[in-house]
């Protein structure tokens, strides 16, 4: 059975199954954030470049799919803002044609699948590291903001056109002032042209809502917003994006919302249940999609893996990352056959199915039943749907994906790590979007400042007190200290990158003291390993001491025993070197001072 369960996990907990009272809390749960997942799914797909449809395909299978092989059983998978965002960003850099972008999505999600895949099964979930935390926090909120002034054209009421649109030509050749002020009443104003930065485009975008802001547009986004607040704020029990989704698609039928020239969802062009297509290969694209696929990849898992591992340490269920990415993998890999795009672990629903009492991933497959449902029979409720309340829904669900607090505790424990946050985020924000720019330029500060900490770690120099075995952490001049003998502490690897600071700082000791100085003790207690180069130096610097009468003593050895015998180390330099504690280094010191001074007295008398 144990072999079967890592083949199949689900087979843990669908044995649960047969309690009743988990049965049916499962089922809850998975209607409650079937009722968010449908409207939000929509509301992505529209984010990543798609139509609605796409993104109720990759809430059905891939939900199930995640739920059925994931190691989490409360993870709730489906699309999410900023794996949208990321496949909009790598999609607008290689589609000209809006009809293949279903395509590309799907070829995005089957390339996401598959590194997610083979990191599983290779056992190399520990890639997500390199990734650090402060970067995450910095692009997350830098995507967020990004995902929300990408909304604010559907707030407003103004299109906004692309290279790839027929009347870009015509639509976006320069104007003179006398020319913008002739047009101006004219229809078909309400469009702008996209720029090559975000925020040229911004900018664009909020001196025409100046001007022409679609008064029906702006009061329903608002409209939505205000619902959303409100019936989450008072009535948390009633599912608040669906209520107004609903409220509003009756209200844009009633007042003949389109009519009045605002954008609807219209028709959602469904396939059937289970629409399978192979993704179409285009190599000549594939390379940028990779770098995109390994930023989803990364990203879209260490969201999912941080909420699957808040929700394991609440119910005290056991996670396996690597089986997780196998589940991830998969969900993606099924999403790119059956029309969806790219999915990843959501917190917000998560939260949702936590806190609706799930006990098992069957609350998952639940959901993708419901979604199911809604792809067989509910999509033609759908054509009045206005494309402002889909926009206030991304909103809204952004929003709490804006939080700062990670990057100012992160400057708090170490600024360094604070800075690479802040540049992630500055970054990220310039470079939209090019997005791929943002997340490299903050692993690659990461990863600059990891190797600069190993090559600099931490070497400390503590006060010893004459004759004494204790010895205080902090040396400094307000603190008595003795100059025969020093004690210093190395803390990290030592190996060829930094064999030569290790160097630098003891030289630097004797060199303060070299007048009386005669024993340094080196506690390496939390020296984790030593290379060759290491070695090297260790051996340098205990025969250079010794030739000017300054012997170097090692404590707490424990950890190197078995490297300084294989090198021959203790061998050519003596036992009498190397101790388990330094309380008895330094007993051994000051006794082997105190016979050395009886032998100069002794040679005194005589002479």
């Amino acid at each position: 059975m144990n072999w079967i369960s890592k083949i199949f996990p689900f087979f843990l907990w669908f044995k649960d199954l047969k309690n009743p009272k988990v049965l049916k809390a499962d089922t809850l749960a998975g209607i409650t954030v079937a009722l968010v997942i449908i409207p939000q799914s929509m509301a992505y797909a529209q984010l990543a470049g798609l139509g609605p449809q796409y993104g109720l395909y990759a809430s059905f299978l891939p939900v199930m799919i995640a739920a059925l092989m994931g190691s989490s059983r409360q993870l709730s998978t489906g699309p999410v803002a900023v794996v949208s965002l990321l496949t909009a960003a790598a999609l607008g850099e290689i589609v000209t044609d809006a009809s293949s972008y279903a395509v590309y999505a799907a070829l995005l999600a089957l390339i996401v699948g598959l590194f997610q895949f083979l990191l599983g099964i290779l056992r190399m979930g520990f890639v997500t590291n390199f990734v650090s935390y402060p970067v995450v926090s910095g692009f997350t909120n830098a995507a967020a903001i990004i995902i929300a002034t990408s909304q604010l054209p559907k707030v407003f009421g103004i299109r906004v056109i692309n290279s790839s649109d027929t009347d870009w030509v015509s639509a976006c050749q320069p104007l003179t002032m006398i020319e913008r002020i002739e047009q101006v009443g004219r229809e078909g104003l309400h469009t702008i042209c996209n720029a090559d930065q975000n925020y040229e485009t911004i900018g664009r975008l909020l001196e025409a809502a100046m001007f022409y802001t679609h008064t029906p547009t702006i009061t329903m986004a608002v409209m939505g917003i205000i619902g959303i607040v409100f019936l989450n704020r008072f009535y948390p029990r009633i599912p608040a994006i669906l209520t107004v989704v609903v409220i509003s698609t009756a209200v844009s039928f009633l007042i003949d919302y389109e009519s009045m020239g605002g954008a609807i969802v219209s028709s959602v062009n469904v396939e059937g249940l289970f629409s399978f297509k192979t993704p179409s290969f285009d190599f000549n694209a594939m390379g940028t999609l990779f770098i995109y696929a390994i930023t989803i990849s990364l990203i879209g898992f260490m969201e999912a893996i941080t909420v699957a591992k808040s929700m394991a340490a609440k119910t005290k269920q056991r996670l396996d990352i690597n089986q997780e990415l196998i589940g991830q993998g998969l969900s993606n890999i099924g999403s790119s056959f059956f029309q969806g795009y790219a999915v990843s672990g959501s917190f917000s629903r998560t939260a949702v199915n936590m806190t609706a009492g799930a006990v098992t991933g069957f609350s998952s497959v639940v959901t993708a039943l419901i979604v199911g449902l809604t792809i067989l029979w509910l999509t033609p409720l759908l054509y009045h749907l206005p494309q402002a309340t889909l926009a206030a829904v991304i909103l809204m669900a952004v929003v709490n994906l804006i939080n700062f607090a990670p990057i100012k505790h992160a400057w708090k424990v170490e600024k360094q790590d604070g800075i690479v946050g802040l540049l992630t985020f500055i970054m990220t924000l310039i470079f939209a979007p090019h997005l791929e720019n943002g997340i490299a330029f903050g692993i690659i500060l990461s990863l600059g400042l990891f190797l600069y900490r190993t090559t600099q770690p931490k070497f400390t120099e503590l006060a010893v007190q004459e004759g004494s075995i204790q010895f205080s952490p902090f040396g400094g001049e307000d603190v008595e200290s003795s100059d025969v003998v020093k004690l210093v502490k190395f803390s990290g690897s030592l190996y060829f990158a930094n064999a030569a600071f290790f160097e630098t700082q003891m030289l630097e000791v004797i060199a303060r003291n070299k007048d009386k100085l005669k024993y340094i003790v080196v506690d390496v207690g939390a020296l984790l390993q030593i290379d060759a180069s290491g070695e090297e130096v260790l051996s340098e610097l205990v025969q250079s001491c010794s030739d000017t009468g300054i012997q170097i003593l090692f404590s707490r050895t424990e950890r190197l025993e078995a490297e300084l015998f294989r090198s021959g180390f203790k061998k050519r330099f003596g036992e009498n070197r190397f101790f388990n504690r330094t309380a008895q280094a330094l007993k051994y010191v000051w006794k082997e001072l105190e016979s050395e001074e009886a032998e100069e007295d002794k040679v005194i008398n005589i002479s």
